[in-house]
């Protein structure tokens, strides 16, 4: 495997840890329920739904004006990162 591909697929195999974790988080504040429960699920979705549209838009534009699959995939798992550990931050805070 080329580094950059194994560049990559760190980057995706990292990005797939910290997702587990924001999962487990969120699956813990859905399970205790009331208004922060309904707030978060509501939040998770739009949050899923604004950020694939846009990556898409983004995306779209960067194949269009030449960039490579392989840039255009380490910036869609560098997004997806950043709003992942985003919400690790958000979730981790006690209150």
């Amino acid at each position: 495997m080329p580094q950059s591909q194994f560049g990559l697929f760190a980057d995706m195999t990292r990005l797939s840890f910290e997702a587990s974790f924001v999962i487990g988080l969120r699956m813990i504040k859905l399970a205790a329920g009331g208004q922060a429960a309904s707030a978060e699920a509501q939040r998770m979705v739009l949050e899923k739904i604004v950020t694939a549209n846009a990556l898409a838009v983004e995306n779209a534009w960067a194949l269009a004006t030449g960039k490579s699959l392989h840039s255009v995939g380490r910036h869609s798992v560098a997004k997806y990162r950043r709003a992942v550990k985003a919400n690790h931050r958000r979730l981790s805070r006690t209150k």
